[in-house]
């Protein structure tokens, strides 16, 4: 190799500096993560080999205690709900989020629909991702952290915003949560309505409170986190009375024609068929992180 102007060569059989070409390295996706890792620097190289080293030896030590005293759980799976904490920014956005939503017979009277993500929101506190008396009511089992995106569907009609709310209760906590949303029927009160996300040069521009339509909030109780998501017209038009999912998904089974626009648009399908997809990808990716050792 010819060397550049001014260099100076190396003696001979000295060691030859490799050639280094002045691309950057960039992520093949920047939003792979809603909190991205920072990149490792150089200078960490010979601290995290002593790490290993002496992780290794601790990991010996304890291997070797566990055989010892027949303790079992050293090398366990982690639990769901430990998994599932830490997965809003621990899974990646297309997998909390999928881009696209599948949902087989989950439009009315059993119709096929598919729902395309159009904006993710950074991750959040539960202060400035919910309206003040459903984060009252959510208060019992505190908030870890807060994600959202929203959704429209193939005709761009509607539009949906889906929400995953991590909380810091135990199961017991969580299972208190869905029973006081059962027996005070909370899930159908129009002021514990989620927010829109609403980013703007999107279809969901315009999709503000007061186009809210439909909506629902899900306690999970097998993991710590609240299913929520919110449904309007596409076109900006206002609401004046929004329907729960469960009331306008009843409303355009039992009524062909008679039911309101909010149930002959399908808005309360939107709104459950959407959360009930993300919930079930959520599921998933909890399941594959519990598989794992912890």
């Amino acid at each position: 190799m010819t060397p550049a102007p001014g260099a100076v060569p190396p003696p001979p059989g000295g060691y030859r500096t490799p050639v280094r070409y002045g691309f950057p390295e960039t992520p093949v996706e920047t939003t792979t993560r809603l909190r991205p890792v920072r990149p490792r620097q150089r200078w960490r190289t010979a601290a995290a080999a002593a790490c290993v080293v002496l992780g290794l030896g601790l990991i010996g030590g304890a291997a070797t205690g566990a055989w010892l005293t027949g303790d079992s759980s050293a090398g366990t799976a982690k639990s769901p709900y430990t998994a599932a904490r830490a997965a809003w920014h621990s899974v990646p956005v297309d997998t909390l989020f999928p881009r696209t939503l599948k949902g087989r017979g989950a439009g009315p009277g059993g119709t096929h629909r598919t729902w395309n993500r159009v904006a993710v929101a950074a991750d959040s506190t539960c202060k400035d991702g919910l309206d003040p008396l459903l984060l009252t009511t959510l208060r019992s089992v505190g908030c870890e952290r807060m994600v959202r995106a929203t959704y429209t569907d193939a005709t761009r009609s509607a539009v949906t915003t889906v929400g995953l709310v991590f909380t810091e209760a135990d199961a017991s906590g969580m299972q208190a949560l869905r029973t006081r949303f059962t027996e005070q029927k909370l899930g159908a009160r129009k002021d514990l309505m989620p927010r829109t996300y609403a980013p703007e040069g999107t279809p969901a521009a315009s999709f503000g409170n007061g186009q809210r339509a439909s909506w629902t909030v899900n306690p999970l109780t097998e993991i710590p986190v609240v299913v929520l998501s919110v449904s309007g017209f596409a076109d900006g038009r206002a609401v004046a009375e929004p329907q729960p999912a469960s009331d306008a998904m009843a409303s355009d089974a039992m009524a062909s024609g008679a039911g309101t626009d909010i149930a002959q648009a399908g808005l309360g399908h939107e709104a459950k068929g959407v959360a009930d997809r993300v919930e079930r990808g959520l599921r998933t990716a909890v399941a594959e992180l519990t598989e794992q050792p912890g």
